[in-house]
């Protein structure tokens, strides 16, 4: 049974999904954040008959999934306030989910959203700016701007006597530890939300603060030293987490050294039949074998000017023997490596490849709250590319004989985990097409070779560049092939340096998590919906699962409630188990809106509970009610089926 802690004479915490702080005065209270609400039948224990302000430090579900509970005690008069960067996460939070977003969506990882507003709308009667004030019955809080966390997260910070009392948010959690990662991925991979976080929290070491007091977790005494750490540890995965290559400085003299010009403008050899392109500042995707035959196959293609792929596909046939393109395999769900595969299949008739747990993310890629899927890119001047439906799949680890060379076609994640390799032999040297899992120079011994580690690809370091380390390493190519015009030669030191750099980013993740097990803390996915957005007619039914993973190697109990809106309801509403070590488990779970539900886009939250400890409603689905029109329509290839 939750109770009351009392921190001193009128100030206590309150644990549920939060730690909900309750300040006295008489029998007056003010909130900092509110968890489930259940706080509001406790206050009574204490001595509060009224509550005057509520004082909500960020806008994540588990600091106000109780705001329904809020009403009764508005309408006697309660106010709330919040960040004013954050009016808009509580007030219009239907606003950050979209059955079709697109790559440059406001708050998201490149079509992802990484905020996690609540189910309904709860308005605010004051928000505070960057460095605001506040006084509440002779308590002045300065109220100041501590984003990293959340855009717009807000720091209380209350003077007692001659120390501070800091009430903090998620900023940090006791022993310089952080609630999650995934809520301070801004940007891909660029660290934007890790530089806010180091630089608010050492703004907030300045106070010294006799008693921090955070969301989550014990509070902490005398927290200048931890925040200090806090910030050394956030320097340190800063150093290792944004891409382990000159990228925006000196990538271009790295990207090839080993390829040379071949017959066509801009196309260069890499062996007698491998081709590339290579310019200045040039980043499209596309590699080329050429048989003998004069059939070729493509690894990639896409971010062209269709007009520039096709004079030179043409300027190949008059010139290189090109005769028909066979196939184009595509090494990853992100569309920018398939944006002109439909083209070239359209004009010249080319099948397209891949692997078949890459294909979903292409043949539905609605299903899945990722970053970069194909039809989020629709700002090339053209129409939005829709799903895209593959003619052949190949299992993880099937050889393919193809004009006379034999390929073997693998998974290996690393920049994400729906990724694959495609290698061989190619004019006697073992050539790996590696898509966007490894760039760098591969004799410059500063250079990690890590694309952007980016938690809504999808992966965690297990799934992603440890394992495409060890698996390079394995296979020990002569020659890497990437994404974006890369082609490394003698690339072994390189793989080795990511082997260890790989190594290197998990622990520092590790070292800043809560978690025994760093993995919950940087995956949004461990608690996850497939399909992520559902459509249901009024009246209707629809069908999800719910896929739980437990990362430890121990047994796992799991309790997951979910939360819907008005008009839908669930079959399950609890889904209750147990789970063997490093194992996954599927619910199906059945939606059913009401014949009079609302029309539109409404949010399903799950609210999880993992071994006993209650985390609140970490994730959620996307619902929508009744037809889809217009683009929104389009949902899946012609021929897909689910799978996942």
């Amino acid at each position: 049974m939750a109770a009351f802690t009392r921190i001193s004479n009128d100030l206590f915490c309150w644990t549920d999904t939060c730690n909900v702080y309750v300040l006295r005065d008489g029998d007056v209270g003010l909130l900092i954040d509110l968890g489930d609400g259940s706080v509001l039948d406790k206050l009574g224990d204490i001595g509060i008959k009224t509550v005057e302000w509520v004082l909500f430090t960020h806008h994540h579900r588990e600091q106000c999934q109780g705001a329904e509970k809020l009403k009764a005690w508005r309408e006697r008069g309660t106010k709330v306030a919040a960040a004013e960067a954050e009016r808009g996460f509580f007030e219009k939070p239907l606003s950050f989910r979209k059955m079709r977003p697109t790559l440059g969506d406001a708050h998201t990882v490149h079509g992802a959203s990484y905020l996690r507003p609540p189910l309904a709308p709860i308005a605010i009667d004051r928000g505070f700016t960057r460095m605001d004030d506040f006084t509440w019955r002779g308590k002045e809080f300065w109220c100041v701007h501590t984003g990293g966390h959340s855009p717009g997260m807000m720091s209380y910070l209350l003077k007692d006597k001659d120390s501070w009392h800091a009430f903090t948010g998620d900023l940090m959690c006791a022993d310089a530890k952080m609630h999650t990662w995934f809520d301070s991925e801004f940007d891909y991979g660029f660290a934007k939300g890790l530089y806010e976080l180091g630089n608010n929290a050492a703004q907030i070491a300045g106070y010294a603060p006799g008693l921090l007091m955070p969301s989550h977790g014990p509070l902490v005494r005398d927290a200048k030293p931890q925040l200090n750490a806090y910030v050394s540890k956030l320097r340190r995965l800063g150093e290792l987490y944004v891409r382990g290559y000159e990228i925006s400085k000196f990538a271009n003299c790295d990207q090839d050294t080993i390829s040379t010009p071949a017959g066509v403008p801009h196309l260069w050899n890499v062996t007698p039949h491998l081709y590339k392109f290579r310019g200045p500042d040039y980043w499209v995707n596309f590699a080329m074998i050429i048989a003998d035959s004069g059939h070729a196959l493509i690894i990639d293609c896409g971010l062209f000017d269709r007009a520039f792929l096709d004079k030179a596909l043409e300027r190949a046939k008059e010139r290189l023997g090109l005769k028909t393109i066979d196939a184009i395999f595509v090494t990853h769900m992100h569309g920018d490596h398939a944006l002109d595969a439909d083209h070239v299949r359209q004009k010249y008739g080319a099948k397209l490849w891949t692997l078949e747990g890459v294909a979903p993310t292409f043949e539905r890629p609605w299903d899945f709250d990722m970053a970069a899927l194909l039809p989020m890119y629709t700002d090339r001047g053209r129409p939005a590319p829709g799903p895209l439906k593959f003619d052949r799949l190949f299992r993880d680890g099937e050889t393919i004989i193809w004009e006379g060379y034999t390929l073997t076609v693998d998974w290996m994640p690393g920049q994400t985990k729906y990724h694959a390799c495609l290698h061989g032999k190619i004019d006697g040297k073992t050539v790996a097409f590696t898509g966007d899992n490894i760039f760098a120079s591969t004799v410059d011994p500063k250079q990690g070779g890590n694309e952007a580690v980016v938690a809504r690809n999808g992966g965690t370091l297990e799934e992603g560049y440890i394992y495409a380390s060890e698996y390079l390493h394995g296979i020990g190519p002569d020659i890497l092939v990437g994404g974006h015009c890369w082609a490394m030669g003698e690339p072994a030191a390189l793989i080795g340096r990511l082997r260890v750099r790989s190594r290197a980013i998990r622990d520092a993740f590790q070292a800043l998590s809560v978690e025994d097990d760093y993995r919950y803390m940087f995956d949004p996915y461990w608690v996850q919906a497939l399909p992520y957005r559902t459509t249901v007619q009024p009246g209707g039914t629809a069908e999800v699962m719910v896929k739980i993973r437990n990362f430890r190697a121990r047994e796992q109990s799991h309790r997951v409630v979910l939360c819907t809106p008005p008009g839908l309801s669930v079959e399950p509403a609890v889904i209750e188990g147990k789970l063997a070590g490093e194992s996954s488990g599927v619910a199906t779970v059945k939606i059913s809106a009401a014949a009079d539900a609302k029309p539109g886009l409404q949010l399903i939250a799950f609210d999880i509970t993992r071994d006993g400890v209650r985390h609140g409603q970490l994730f959620d689905a996307i619902v929508h009610v009744g037809p889809l029109t217009g683009t929104d329509a389009q949902t899946t290839a012609p021929g897909a089926k689910a799978g996942y």
